[in-house]
């Protein structure tokens, strides 16, 4: 299936589906979470009872749902490694696969700043004896083969490229310094990198 000369520059799909109605205590999880990333961003030793309060929940709530620092860390951890993995399939079902995929993009280099925001807190919560293992990447690299291989199948990217590759060309993100203006940057390799997996694509 070839790429439409004509189509138009990836952008937003009209009439995506809205998110279902969630749960007072799912809303509150997840607002945990999205504190809970800010904070140790900024700073690894944040008290757990700040990010309670900035969150707006209890304590009894907090410990209910993350009942030890490490638990919290690892748990932001997998949040966001399996929102960056959910989201391709979403992304796939709205716009071109090649503007799918570029998108996609932009939400692993969200996920490179929070892992590198939040190394010191990870070091911390995977370094002692008996600490749970830091997750692997597998969801995220399932991701990105579904997308290539959907840009491929369309002929819009060169063909033969693999997950690893794509992971090793989009390595310097993980070089960005989270703590600053590090988007304009970002969005400037991506491009370049999509730009290398469009040129010579069979469908252009």
């Amino acid at each position: 299936m070839g790429h439409r000369k004509d189509a138009p520059p990836c952008a937003e799909a009209p009439g995506s589906p809205a998110a279902p109605r969630r749960s007072d205590a799912q809303r509150n999880r997840e607002r945990i979470l999205e504190v809970a990333l800010a904070e140790l961003t900024r700073s690894a030793d944040a008290p757990l009872s700040v990010i309670a309060r900035k969150a707006g929940v209890g304590q009894g709530t907090f410990y209910r749902n993350f009942p030890s620092r490490e638990a919290l860390v690892l748990e932001i951890y997998r949040h966001e490694m399996r929102q960056v993995a959910d989201s391709a399939a979403q992304l796939l079902s709205t716009r071109e696969p090649d503007c799918a995929l570029r998108a996609w993009m932009d939400g692993l280099a969200r996920f490179a700043m929070a892992k590198a925001g939040l190394a010191d807190a990870i070091r911390q919560a995977t370094s002692g004896p008996g600490s749970p293992a830091k997750p692997g990447h597998t969801p995220v690299t399932d991701a990105a083969e579904l997308l290539l291989r959907s840009c491929e199948e369309a002929g819009v990217i060169r063909p033969g490229v693999t997950a690893d590759d794509l992971v090793l060309a989009i390595g310097g993100l993980w070089q960005l310094d989270p703590t600053e203006d590090w988007q304009p940057r970002a969005g400037r390799l991506l491009d370049l990198v999509m730009d290398g997996l469009r040129a010579g694509a069979p469908g252009r």
